[in-house]
């Protein structure tokens, strides 16, 4: 041991204070004994390689008594001014500071030089070694990356690293693939096998390596498909790889084992589509015989047309009476709305339900300025959809997507009750949905595919979404349950896809537009002052803001613009726009027509 047991009285002291007279440590740094730790105890200082110290240096010293001083030790000649000494203690965190004490002369005087300096940490180091090994494992003419077995080479070994599976971390494997990205030219092909790598190990594989062709992870530890979920594409990352190795994985050789084999392949593909070689054979490829295009360069043509040369139709059903579609989605939307529980008799006992939220500002919605217009849009929050969605293009995760498909009775209608609460207004303007039916085989005999877009206000919120809903329904039997109850057909599936608001002019009936039509600049009008719109803002008193209240969120701005450039009530202008197919400029055009007729009480 360095220190005595029993020091004697006053030595701590003595030896502070000879090295603060040195200059080696700062005037409000405590002297302690290098050998003691908390609570008392007493043992072996833990010397750390990347922070020398001077005590340590004395440590090892046989010169003198083993109770000798150390601030007569301090007085000894030293081999030269590039000594690294430190105190670990001093506190003052400036660069002359350190390099005061990582300094000292052979005749005991401080001498600040820029070998001085502290070097490199062991992690500095650390990375210029991996970066010598990566360069050395690297085929420049193939643009191939061997990192196979990295615990096996001999330069890890010497320099004791420790490559990820093997003790390194997630981050070391990092290191490893930004050192990789580094290479030039660019790498095409990269070799882990042999590595014991989870899928951890995996996680900035493709942030770094996004271009990657050829992946080899053979004999590694890649147990289930949430691995290779890892390496799925995104953004772009991955989306050229062409080949994948994964034999010798628990993951692939457990579904061969148990002949699923050919599940083993399409959950692999379905992951990573671009795959054309999986575990050295060749995937079956879809192909179609088309004419090349030449590889002549041509200006890009910009597009001229503003119109599909067919128009949109209006709702199409065929094969069904419509009473029957009407009287369905008028009970089925007013159950959904108000009593959802009591749709527990319309879903067949092997039906099956599910909903994938869309958050994508829709483009028509953002170019009519639907989310700043209306009043509620902001409101809207579309956390309380996350959780059970069924968006395949978002989902990765394999249990996840069967978890979200619910089917029966029973598991349908339990959770269709915890969705946020809705309300559709079906008997209101028939423009705002379109529908769309016709027969379909199902099973043995035939169903009827229906489906229908339109749109809802978000209870609570009072912000509105558009959907999508798809069903497949059947004949409702004779005594069962759905035809007990005054259903004439039963739900066999329902797929529901909640959107942005984007209006019902994605389904109007005339040209559908390629692209947005230029904004025309309003012109001028030389019509008599009388028949201008009238467009001040008006106050409603508080019987037409409930009336106000009481309207959809949509037909609430037309009432409003009506009310405004007619000085009508709530009440009429309701009328007005209702007669007039909730067309604004009809409307007014109808009330200029007939307001000489019009009494006190239809105005505000």
């Amino acid at each position: 041991m360095f220190s005595s047991p029993t020091p004697a009285p006053g030595s701590r002291a003595i030896a502070s204070s000879a090295l603060r007279s040195a200059g080696l440590i700062d005037r409000d740094a405590p002297m302690r004994d290098v050998t003691d730790k908390p609570g008392g105890r007493k043992g072996s200082s833990k010397i750390r390689a990347h922070r020398p110290r001077a005590i340590d240096a004395f440590k090892d010293s046989t010169a003198g008594p083993s109770n000798r001083m150390l601030a007569s030790r301090m007085q000894t000649s030293h081999s030269g001014p590039s000594d690294p000494l430190s105190i670990r203690g001093a506190s003052r965190p400036t660069v002359v500071g350190r390099m005061r004490r990582n300094a000292v002369s052979a005749n005991g005087t401080i001498e600040v030089t820029k070998s001085n300096l502290r070097p490199p940490t062991v992690k500095y180091k650390s990375v210029e070694l991996w970066r010598e090994f990566v360069q050395s494992r690297w085929d420049r003419d193939a643009g191939f990356l061997n990192l196979d077995a990295m615990i096996d080479d001999e330069f890890v070994k010497k320099n004791n690293l420790t490559p990820p599976g093997y003790g390194g971390s997630t981050r070391d494997a990092a290191v490893l693939y930004k050192l990789a990205s580094q290479l030039k030219p660019e790498i095409k092909s990269l070799s882990l096998a042999n590595n014991r790598l989870n899928g951890h190990h995996l996680s900035n594989l493709s942030h770094y390596l996004p271009r990657l062709a050829n992946l080899s992870l053979q004999n590694n530890q890649l147990k289930a498909y949430k691995d290779i979920d890892i390496l799925s594409p995104r953004k772009e990352k991955l989306s050229r790889l062409r080949e994948l190795v994964l034999i010798g994985n628990p993951l692939r050789e457990t579904e061969l084992q148990k002949d699923h084999g050919s599940n083993y392949q399409r959950e692999i593909t379905r992951r990573l589509p671009s795959l054309e070689v999986l575990d050295q054979e060749t995937l079956a490829q879809i192909s179609f015989d088309v004419s090349q295009p030449s590889n002549t360069e041509l200006d890009a043509q910009i597009p001229t047309s503003q119109t599909f040369p067919c128009e949109m139709g209006p709702s199409f059903i065929t094969g069904v009476d419509g009473t029957l579609l009407s009287n369905f989605l008028i009970h089925f939307f007013k159950l959904f709305d108000t009593e959802r529980s009591a749709l527990a008799n319309v879903y067949d006992t092997a039906a099956t339900f599910s909903y994938s939220a869309n958050t994508n500002v829709p483009i028509r919605a953002r170019l009519e300025g639907h989310h700043y217009q209306l009043p509620n849009q902001r409101k809207l929050d579309w956390t309380p959809w996350y959780s059970g969605s069924r968006n395949l293009n978002k989902i990765n995760n394999h249990s996840r997507a069967v978890r979200s498909l619910h089917i029966g009775t029973e598991a349908i209608v339990a959770y269709i009750t915890t969705i946020p609460p809705t309300k559709h207004d079906i008997g209101g303007p028939p423009d705002k949905f379109c529908v769309d039916s016709f027969p379909v085989p199902h099973g043995q005999g035939t169903g009827l595919l229906l489906s229908i877009h339109g749109e809802f206000t978000e209870v609570g919120a009072d912000g509105i979404r558009s959907f999508d809903r798809t069903f497949i329904l059947a004949p409702a039997l004779p005594g069962s349950r759905a035809k007990t109850n005054g259903w004439d057909v039963v739900i066999m599936s329902d797929q529901w896809v909640i959107r942005g608001y984007s209006s019902c002019n994605a389904w109007k009936p005339g040209p559908m537009l390629v692209q947005a039509l230029p904004q025309q600049k309003p012109q001028r009008t030389t019509a008599p002052e009388a028949s201008q719109p009238q467009t001040a803002p008006i106050s409603f008193s508080s019987d037409q803001q409930a009336d106000l209240a009481s309207i959809p969120e949509v037909q609430r701005v037309l009432v409003i613009q009506v009310c405004e450039r007619t000085q009508l009530n709530v009440k009429f202008s309701v009328d007005c726009l209702s007669g007039n197919g909730w067309d604004l400029e009809r409307a007014v055009a109808n009330f200029h027509e007939v307001k000489g007729t019009l009494t006190r009480e239809a105005f505000l």
